[in-house]
């Protein structure tokens, strides 16, 4: 029976000892990065921020933050997002760490997607008219980049990039006005997602899968990588994208059209807020790979009650994949999506008002540092109990609120 770690106490036999050891976690996270901090007052800010992200408060701007924290303006946040001397990216290897630590399994999968965060104005890094999931249509806005590691302990978000359209990397004067570094130039989204991937593998996150949108799956160049590093992957395809089927070349949307009426398996993509996430499957095998031991397939997912809802996906995987495993891979990609919503909305993901290439940097990495403590505790990680997975549903939301309710306030 799969299991997952809760905390050792019911929602209704909360205690102040299981509050204490989430709050003495929180501590540890302080200390543990606190070595990135040079200076003994930007050790301090850093880890009032993070009790900031991580208080009830409803807005985590610099007034907010400041006040929350007994500040009397926000120039000491001002500081830490713009001034103050510390390495965003070393910060983000130290949550890559701590990612492993508590949440590593082998069976885990690494989603990568991104994210709009809507702004006013054109003087923000990266901000243009342009396309938002987030709002669902072309608005003035950013977009980051993330690559989220989600596995049987939970799932948070462990890297970041901030997407510049070309009409930013171009001009380099803007590019300078907001201290973006001189050998950064344009990136399309998957290239920003291969030097993710690169980061996580390098460092040894434990995954067996790779899974993304088409925005994603549509880049072969991706695909031919991480097929040379025999990383298994389920990567969403647009119609217009190609694959080899037998010994012709053929769009995708043409395949779909001309499917079985019947070749198809009910299997659940895994558990939604209304219960299982039944759906249709089918797959057809693509052109083989030059690694004898592994297959490419197409994936085919259909709408159960609107048939003609299809969705498709790349699968690249050894060649004992079942069916089975590849549906579970493919519905984890909502853990990324569940993982955007709960950092705004609980730690401010996107609450910052920085304009600076350095501000945006380190206030997602501080935002992805709370999620991920969040998550640590969420999932019962730091606890040696383990219950049946049904019955995680019974926990987070209590927790969670338990554990706001107790954040008030500290000091360095």
């Amino acid at each position: 029976m799969e299991v997952i770690p809760v905390p050792r106490t019911s929602p209704a036999e909360l205690t102040v000892e299981t509050v204490r050891e989430w709050m003495l976690e929180l501590t540890n996270v302080e200390r543990r990065i606190g070595a990135r901090f040079p200076r003994w007052d930007a050790r301090c800010r850093a880890g009032a921020y993070l009790r900031g992200l991580l208080s009830p408060v409803e807005r985590k701007n610099g007034w907010q933050l400041a006040e929350v924290n007994g500040d009397e303006t926000p120039y000491g946040v001002q500081h830490l997002l713009g001034r103050a001397v510390w390495d965003a990216d070393a910060v983000r290897d130290d949550l890559c760490a701590y990612g492993i630590e508590h949440l590593g399994d082998p069976h885990g999968v690494v989603v990568i997607d991104e994210t709009g965060f809507l702004k006013k104005g054109r003087h923000s890094v990266g901000v243009a008219r342009q396309y938002s999931g987030t709002a669902g249509r072309v608005e003035n806005c950013q977009i980051g980049v993330f690559l989220a590691y989600a596995s049987a302990w939970g799932h948070a978000l462990l890297d970041r990039e901030l997407y510049l359209p070309k009409e930013w990397a171009q001009d380099r004067e803007r590019c300078t006005r907001v201290g973006m570094p001189q050998e950064r130039a344009f990136a399309t989204k998957p290239e920003l997602a291969r030097r993710m991937l690169e980061r996580v593998f390098k460092a040894g996150v434990p995954a067996a899968w790779v899974t993304g949108d088409s925005v994603y799956g549509d880049d072969r160049r991706l695909r031919i990588w991480l097929e040379a590093h025999e990383r298994a992957y389920v990567l969403a395809v647009s119609g217009k994208e190609y694959v080899w089927l037998g010994w012709r070349q053929r769009q995708v949307k043409t395949i779909l059209a001309a499917l079985p009426a019947d070749d198809w398996t009910r299997h659940s993509a895994g558990a939604g807020s209304k219960g299982p996430r039944w759906y249709d499957w089918c797959w057809l095998p693509l052109a083989a790979p030059m690694l004898p031991a592994w297959r490419r397939w197409l994936l085919v997912r259909r709408s159960v009650s609107e048939p003609t809802e299809l969705t498709a996906f790349v699968v690249f995987a050894p060649q004992a994949t079942t069916l089975a495993e590849v549906v579970q891979t493919a519905g984890t990609r909502w853990t990324i999506e569940s993982s955007f919503e709960a950092a705004k909305s609980e730690v401010g993901l996107d609450h910052y008002e920085v304009r600076s290439w350095t501000g945006w940097y380190r206030h997602i990495t501080l935002a992805m540092w709370a999620y991920a403590l969040l998550t640590v505790v969420r999932a019962g990680a730091l606890q040696e109990r383990a219950l049946p997975k049904k019955m995680l549903a019974q926990v987070p939301l209590h927790s969670l609120a338990a554990f706001k309710a107790a954040r008030r306030g500290g000091s360095c």
